[in-house]
């Protein structure tokens, strides 16, 4: 199945954070053009955060990445042309957005 031309929202509870058009599939990797909803403000600085610290090459940076994502996924669900996924990696960057997900949840 493609990929491309696909639309995928970034929900925060019932409010529209913003829409992903998806332009390049790379397995397991989509990536695509990230449109801001109404409640991308209130989640932009956690996005932020979590992609500095995953570029970060440090002692312990790790273990922050992951409370820092921890709160991105509280926070925000993904949904595909065929609904909600129940997990996902989302890294958000101005207007591009790239991800992985699963439609069965990943082990603990």
């Amino acid at each position: 199945m493609g990929f491309e031309g696909q639309v995928w929202q970034v929900r925060g509870g019932e409010e529209p954070v913003g829409e992903i058009l998806i332009d390049d599939a790379d397995f397991p990797w989509l990536s695509g053009r990230f449109t801001a909803g109404p409640g991308y403000d209130s989640v932009r600085e956690l996005f932020a955060r979590e992609l500095a610290l995953a570029e970060r090459d440090e002692d312990g940076h790790w273990a922050e990445w992951e409370r820092a994502y921890d709160e991105i996924r509280r926070r925000v669900s993904l949904l595909s042309p065929d609904g909600p996924v129940p997990e996902f990696l989302l890294h958000i960057d101005g207007d591009r957005a790239w991800f992985r997900w699963s439609d069965k949840p990943f082990d603990a």
